[in-house]
């Protein structure tokens, strides 16, 4: 199938008359109509270990409480209210409450780095802060951080969420006609949610999302990609509030009626699937790697027949499926291995995880490796990919169940208009576009040049009009020999590895392109029967980097030969966003890596690791 760049006059929308698109309305408006019909179990998480609901009705009368309480604290329409919490009903509640008393939210990542958090805090005016727990509390203020008035959900003092919102309930009933008062001289083009991306250079910017681009944005996606989401079916939330991505996921959810699990932390996922047996899941691809990982790991640490015949159940599932999905079919042989395969595994696997009634998972964030889907499809668990940015809402193009083609990102949403400019960049606008940078004209004025959002991605559209999102603008490298590489591409290939937690590639202006490789050092050590030893000592271990070699080798062969990797070198620790190496998006810093790293990248460079295969 032969791609297609689209020139200046040519673009992607969609089909749908503007008459039936959604209307303007206020994110208090949005939230009302979303819980107006009765039901038991809007909002359900996790207390004391039992799965317990929040009604829609108990949903509303606390976030009406809450928003008398805030006003009540001297804070006024477009006043700041920062958040800075892990994902819980508290959460949702001290979120729409903000809104309904006609203030903007700026929501805070809880593994933000703190001088970050200082900036954000100060640059954004926060009156008011929101955060979980004392302990929470406590790392602000080591980190000498100026606060502004605090309300912690955890607490049981003057300072609790408890005390605050009973506050809250005795303005309303001293005066019935709150919040709505607060809230009726909103206009749909007004600022509601300021959110800070910080990218993987630079200081934070504060994007300006309004009530209609957030409503809008969630309203097109559900009835363009998510017109399949059921009233009361159960969905399961895991990734955090304060991404864009699930900040925005909860209005559809509650729009579409369905029963919300709230996932407190990622490591209880496994558990928390088993439990609610979800129809659909937000993720990220992160997350799907560490599933299979955690599939393979266990079967790895059971051992005997176990630890051999779940990887070939895989390997043979993603094989299948890879034949069925692109090449016309599977050959006689691989489809009976399959049938084998999914009996004696593949169904058992999907049943362990919970996901008997899985329809989709929904993937954005980041590129979703091939071999990833097709491996869950093989379980029988398709994929649905998306593409967006913090700027636009973030939902810009999504597939469907019905039109879902692996390695693209869908097509754009309704309303949305998608182009490829000259230089392969990535074009957007609508209504869901952010209404600029806060206090910085100079990086709105770049960023909507023209009329139209750079998004800073390299992509193009294939004949069925269909994105595929191909390189990073500003990632890309060049090595020694002329040749353009794009990092995120072989990255992909590395982390099919199991025993890959995290890789990064390097080199721009070098022979050829290396990486610099994290272990999952669980696995490892069991596949490699390693002593016990410190990571930090393990990953000078010349068996564990001629081991982790071969892998990265083995997973980048199929590459052109100039993206292959030939020289890694294995670090003792993931990266992370408390050390400033990663974005709150979870997205690698890579000039902050390359600093840190330098003598480790130097030594790859100048060791043959051939020597260590001879």
């Amino acid at each position: 199938m032969n791609n297609v760049r689209l020139g200046e006059s040519e673009r992607m929308s969609s089909s749908l008359p503007p008459s039936e698109l959604p209307s303007k309305e206020t994110l208090p408006h949005l939230i009302r109509r979303a819980l107006s019909e009765p039901r038991e179990d809007a909002l359900v998480e996790r207390v004391n270990g039992t799965w317990t609901p929040m009604s829609s009705a108990r949903v509303l009368e606390r976030v009406e409480n809450v928003a008398c309480a805030i006003r009540d604290a001297g804070l006024g329409q477009g006043d700041r209210v920062a958040l800075i919490a892990h994902d819980c009903i508290d959460w949702v509640i001290c979120d729409f409450a903000t809104f309904f008393a006609g203030c903007v939210v700026v929501p805070i990542y809880p593994t933000q780095a703190l001088d970050h958090t200082a900036f954000i805090l100060e640059h954004a005016e926060a009156k008011l802060l929101f955060v979980d727990s004392a302990s929470a509390l406590q790392r602000l203020r080591e980190g000498n951080i100026a606060l502004p008035p605090t309300v912690v959900f955890e607490s049981e003092g003057a300072d609790s969420l408890d005390a605050f919102e009973r506050r809250g309930a005795d303005v309303r009933r001293a005066h019935p006609e709150l919040p709505g008062g607060y809230y009726a001289q909103l206009k749909p083009e007004d600022l509601a949610v300021l959110i800070y991306t910080s990218g993987t250079t630079g200081a934070p910017k504060g994007v300006m999302l309004s009530h209609d681009n957030l409503g809008f944005d969630a309203q097109s996606s559900l009835q363009y990609g998510l017109d399949e989401l059921h009233k009361h079916e159960p969905v399961l939330s895991v990734l955090p509030f304060s991404h864009i991505y699930e900040h925005t996921m909860i209005y559809i959810y509650l729009l579409a009626g369905m029963r919300y699990n709230i996932c407190h932390d990622p490591n209880d996922l496994l558990a928390d699937m088993r439990d609610t047996h979800p129809t659909v899941i937000t993720a990220v691809p992160r997350i799907f790697d560490r599933v299979l990982a955690g599939i393979q790991g266990q079967a790895l640490k059971h051992g005997g027949l176990q630890a051999k015949l779940v990887p070939w159940a895989l390997r043979v599932g993603r094989e299948y499926m890879t034949a069925k999905t692109f090449e016309g079919g599977a050959p006689p042989a691989l489809a009976l291995q399959y049938a084998i395969a999914k009996r004696l595994v593949l169904d058992k696997v999907r049943k362990m995880l919970g996901l008997e009634n899985i329809n989709h998972f929904l993937s954005g964030s980041a590129a979703l490796h091939v071999d990833v889907a097709m491996t869950f499809l093989a379980i029988g668990v398709p994929i649905m990919q998306g593409y967006g940015l913090t700027e636009t809402s973030p939902v810009l193009t999504t597939s469907t169940p019905a039109n879902n083609k692996y390695g693209a990102v869908g097509r754009p949403i309704p309303g949305c208009e998608v182009k490829i400019a000259e230089d392969g960049e990535v074009l957007a606008r609508g209504r869901n576009i952010m209404m600029g940078y806060y206090r910085d004209p100079e990086a709105t004025a770049a960023a909507l040049a023209g009329g139209w959002f750079h998004t800073g991605d390299i992509g193009e559209v294939d004949a069925d009009g269909y994105l595929r999102i191909t390189d990073r603008k500003k990632e890309v490298f060049k090595t020694a020999t002329g040749k353009y590489v794009s990092p995120a591409r072989v990255e992909a290939a590395i982390k099919r590895s199991m025993f890959v937690a995290q890789a990064m590639v390097i080199g721009d202006n070098r022979p050829h392109p290396a990486a610099l490789v994290a272990p999952n050092w669980d696995l490892l050590r069991v596949e490699l029967s390693l002593p016990a030893l410190t990571p930090e000592e393990l990953a000078e271990r010349p068996d564990v980097i001629e081991f982790m070699t071969a892998e990265v080798r083995k997973q980048t062969s199929d590459l052109a030969s100039y993206e292959q990797i030939r020289r890694i070198a294995v670090l003792p620790r993931e990266f992370s966003v408390e050390n400033g190496e990663l974005s709150p998006s979870m997205k690698i810093k890579r000039r902050v890596v390359e600093g840190r790293y330098k003598a480790s990248i130097d030594r790859a460079y100048a060791v043959d690791l051939h020597a260590h295969s001879a």
